[in-house]
């Protein structure tokens, strides 16, 4: 037989699907997907609450910063503040100061003032009106949270849902989450452990890296996060203090600036 007529793996495979109806295709892939996932998920603690203020803590905090650095911190957060009223009545330097380690200071601040918002209003229809909440987290909080149909599309999701081909539905978001972070890896996904392996049409597939974000030893951000270490600890004279550096966190109001001292603001 030609070279060019040739099966490979990889056409078998496509020929396959392209023979299913395309509900069929997704039903079975979710079936696949759902099975694994209950066998294989992930057991995290934010997981078994529908609490909207301690998903919207889990969210906010894993946004670029490693799971494992996570999971005490979400503890530790929520025995000091167990509700989004005693995080709205909280100084913000308390907020800042209890957010050192995890990265992105800002992030505190953005989750300081949601809360605020929804401790004096509620929380609103469209989540993204709340400081620090795009479409992925307001999607995320409205599935796990108030059972919104509707799938939260972070990296890893759109990652599976472009090789596979498949469009999942809201009860999928988990498991998509779980495939994407541990077996569908951005560069060389785990193939042989993947549930969906065989119907995938990108099954074997390599891909180039992605662009890593730049260093953080002797960049800025380090200056800035070493900054404000010293500045949590204690308010601290101008003259002592990386003076670009301060004022960069001053422009994000993670410090304030009175006379020559730099301290957190109070508020």
């Amino acid at each position: 037989m030609p070279a060019s007529r040739m099966r490979t793996p990889a056409t078998t495979r496509k020929r396959r699907i392209r023979g299913m109806m395309p509900t069929r295709y997704v039903r079975v892939v979710e079936d696949l997907l759902l099975a694994w996932f209950a066998e294989h998920g992930r057991d995290l603690p934010w997981r078994k609450t529908s609490d909207p203020y301690a998903i919207l803590v889990s969210e906010v905090m894993s946004q670029q910063t490693q799971m494992e650095r996570v999971l005490p911190r979400w503890h530790r957060w929520l025995e000091r503040w167990p509700t989004i009223d005693s995080l709205a009545a909280a100084p913000a330097a308390d907020v800042i100061s209890e957010w050192q380690g995890l990265g992105y200071n800002r992030r505190a601040l953005s989750l300081h003032r949601a809360a605020q918002d929804v401790a004096a209003h509620g929380w609103p229809d469209d989540l993204t009106e709340l400081a620090g909440v795009g479409p992925y987290t307001a999607a995320a909080i409205g599935n796990f949270a108030f059972g919104h149909d509707v799938l939260p599309l972070d990296t890893n999701v759109r990652r599976v849902q472009e090789r596979t081909g498949a469009s999942f539905d809201a009860s999928c978001a988990q498991a998509l989450f779980d495939l994407g972070a541990t077996i569908c890896l951005a560069r060389i996904p785990r193939c042989g452990e993947c549930p969906l392996a065989a119907l995938c049409p990108s099954r074997g597939r390599r891909y180039e890296p992605l662009r890593k974000q730049s260093r953080f030893e002797g960049s800025f951000r380090q200056r800035r996060a070493a900054t404000l270490r010293l500045v949590a600890t204690a308010e601290r004279p101008l003259g002592e203090l990386d003076q670009e550096a301060v004022e960069s966190l001053r422009a994000d109001g993670l410090v304030t600036v009175a006379g020559k001292r730099v301290s957190l603001p109070a508020a």
